[in-house]
């Protein structure tokens, strides 16, 4: 029939991110510059029906986040992508499967610390979707003094709540870091967050 396809999207992968569940691909060969892409989406509730994600719809972008699309975080899903170019389509190219409770990865806590008189208050922040604000995540914290190997450790901080701690007894330069924890089958955790360090009861 003469009808020209364009080439499929590459790579394909549904990948679990800093709290995300995101598709990305790279594009087809040789791929006109006006191509866009489609995604949908299916979960293993109800195999065969694929669900139209309608901000991945002719998009320009090679990545579509799926988070708060998922209907169900504890049952597998994949996703497919396919090129648009004026009247003519690529193949769909599908990902493999995924659980958004097992698989998910964890990016490291952002920290807030403040310095009063004798006290430091910490709280930790997460980059979370909305959709999954609820889950218990929680965090582990370390305190060490600059240049010690002796860390003392926090863990099992819930991420609202903040953590204080008497700095009487601390003199000098003091490091903390965090790292996010969640428990779905087993613990999983983030990797440590970069050190956040501060001079305590320095009498200048």
């Amino acid at each position: 029939s003469g009808h020209v396809q364009l080439p499929p999207p590459q790579n394909v992968t549904l990948l679990s991110k800093d709290f995300d569940m995101i598709l990305t691909w790279t594009p087809g060969d040789s791929s006109p510059p006006d191509v866009t892409y489609t995604v949908r989406y299916e979960s293993q509730e109800r195999m065969d029906k694929w669900i139209k994600v309608p901000h991945c719809k002719n998009i320009h972008s090679t990545s579509c986040n799926l988070t708060c699309v998922l209907p169900n975080f504890f049952v597998k899903v994949r996703a497919r992508v396919k090129a648009v170019s004026g009247r003519f389509q690529s193949p769909w190219v599908e990902s493999q499967f995924k659980e958004y409770h097992l698989d998910v990865e964890l990016a490291p806590p952002v920290l807030t610390v403040n310095v009063k008189e004798n006290l430091i208050h910490v709280n930790a922040s997460f980059p979370l979707a909305t959709c999954v604000e609820s889950f218990s995540w929680m965090y582990d914290l370390n305190l060490w003094k600059a240049g010690s190997e002796d860390k003392k450790q926090y863990e099992g901080i819930f991420r609202k709540n903040t953590v204080t701690i008497d700095t009487t007894a601390l003199q000098g330069n003091y490091c903390l870091n965090a790292r996010s924890s969640f428990q779905s089958i087993d613990f999983k955790y983030s990797k440590f967050s970069q050190p956040v360090c501060v001079l305590l009861n320095h009498k200048g």
